[in-house]
C-alpha cells in the first residue's frame, strides 16, 4: 500500500496557491449550494429565494425552499466538510491514502451502533449521535490497540480496519433481517446515505456538534504537523506521541460519527476528499481544502442524483459510491506505478 510523504513547511508560493484554491473552491461550493436550492423539478428564482429567506410567503416555493432544499443544502455542506476533515486526518496521521474511516471500518462502527439505536430503541437526534460516536470510537480504539500504538502501524491499522468493516457489515445485515419490517425501510434509506431526511432540528444538532469539534480539529491539525516531522523529532519537541496520535484518532472518529448520524454513511466522501484536495494543491495537504472538497462532493452528488436521471431520484450515497469505487482502483494503480511501498 502506498504511503503519504512527510509534509514540508509550505513555501510562500504554496501558501498563495492554497489561499487561491480555498477561495475558488469556496465559490464552487456556493454555486452548488444555490443550484441545490434553486434548481430542480420546481425552480425558484434568485429574487424569490431572498424574498423567502426574508420572511415573505410564496405559495409552494416557501415550503420547498425552507423545509426541503435549504436545510438539506446546509447539512450537505457541513456533513461533507466533516467527512473530508475526518478522512484527511486519518490519511495524514497514518500516511496512507487508503486510511479513511469508510475504508478501515470506523464508519461501519458508527453505522452499526446507529442502526442498533434506530432499530432497537428508536433513537434520533443527540442520543443517536452519542451512540454512533461511541460505536465509532470503540471500533477505532480496538483497531488502534490491536495494531499496536508504536511506530509503523499504518498498514496493520488499515488491514485490521478492513477486517472489522467486513464483520460489522455482517452485523448490520443480521440486524436488518431481524428487525420489524416497518422500521427496516428507514434504516435502509439511512444506510445508503442521503440528504432527503434533512430537517432544521437535525441541522441544529449538527451545528452544535461541529461547533464543539471545530476547535479540537484545529488543535489536532497543529499537533499533526509536528507528528509529520517524525516520531523522534516530535518527541524531542516535547510531544507525547502516543497520546497525541490517540487524540487525533478520537477527533477524526467524532467528525465521522457526527456526520454519519445525521446523513447516514455517505460512501467514499471521506476517502476521496483528501487525495482530491492534494491533487488540486500539487501534493500539499490542507485541511480547509479537504473540508471544502468534501462539501463540494456531497452537494454535487446530491444535485446529480436528484436531477440527472429524469423522474428517478438517487440518494447522494449512490452517486458517491459509484464515483468512489473507480477512484479507489485508480489510486491503487497510480500508487503501484509510482512504486511507493508500504
Amino acid at each position: 500500500m502506498s504511503t503519504l510523504a512527510t509534509q514540508k513547511a509550505p513555501s510562500k508560493t504554496g501558501v498563495k496557491r492554497s489561499v487561491s484554491l480555498i477561495a475558488g473552491l469556496s465559490g464552487v461550493v456556493v454555486l452548488l449550494f444555490f443550484a441545490k436550492v434553486l434548481l430542480g423539478s420546481f425552480q425558484v428564482s434568485f429574487v424569490d429565494f431572498w424574498r423567502i429567506v426574508g420572511g415573505e410567503t410564496i405559495p409552494g416555493a416557501t415550503f420547498i425552499v425552507m423545509e426541503d432544499r435549504l436545510p438539506a443544502a446546509v447539512i450537505g455542506i457541513l456533513a461533507g466538510a466533516a467527512f473530508g476533515l475526518s478522512g484527511t486526518l486519518f490519511q495524514n496521521l497514518l500516511r496512507n491514502p487508503l486510511a479513511s474511516p469508510d475504508v478501515i471500518g470506523i464508519g461501519y462502527g458508527a453505522s452499526a451502533a446507529a442502526v442498533i439505536g434506530m432499530l432497537l430503541f428508536g433513537l434520533q437526534g443527540w442520543p443517536l449521535i452519542g451512540l454512533a460516536l461511541t460505536g465509532g470510537l470503540a471500533v477505532a480504539l480496538l483497531i488502534y490497540f490491536l495494531a499496536n500504538s508504536g511506530r509503523h502501524t499504518g498498514g496493520r491499522f488499515i488491514l485490521m480496519g478492513i477486517a472489522f468493516a467486513a464483520m460489522l457489515q455482517a452485523v448490520i445485515s443480521y440486524l436488518l433481517t431481524r428487525a420489524d419490517v416497518r422500521t427496516v425501510g428507514d434504516a435502509l434509506r439511512w444506510m445508503i446515505g442521503s440528504l432527503n431526511s434533512s430537517t432544521w432540528d437535525r441541522l441544529q444538532v449538527l451545528l452544535i456538534a461541529l461547533a464543539i469539534l471545530a476547535p479540537l480539529t484545529a488543535i489536532a491539525a497543529g499537533k499533526l504537523r509536528i507528528l509529520e516531522l517524525g516520531d523522534d523529532v516530535a518527541a524531542g519537541l516535547g510531544l507525547h506521541v502516543s497520546r497525541v496520535r490517540l487524540g487525533i484518532v478520537a477527533v477524526a472518529v467524532a467528525l465521522c460519527a457526527v456526520a454519519t448520524a445525521i446523513t447516514g454513511p455517505i460512501a467514499f466522501v471521506a476517502f476521496m476528499a483528501g487525495p482530491l484536495a492534494r491533487m488540486l494543491n500539487k501534493g500539499d495537504a490542507n485541511l480547509m481544502l479537504s473540508a471544502l472538497t468534501g462539501s463540494a462532493l456531497v452537494l454535487l452528488a446530491d444535485f446529480v442524483g436528484s436531477n440527472a436521471f429524469g423522474g428517478t431520484q438517487l440518494p447522494v450515497g449512490v452517486i458517491t459510491g459509484a464515483l468512489g469505487a473507480p477512484f479507489l482502483l485508480w489510486l491503487l494503480i497510480r500508487s503501484n506505478q509510482r512504486g511507493i511501498g508500504g
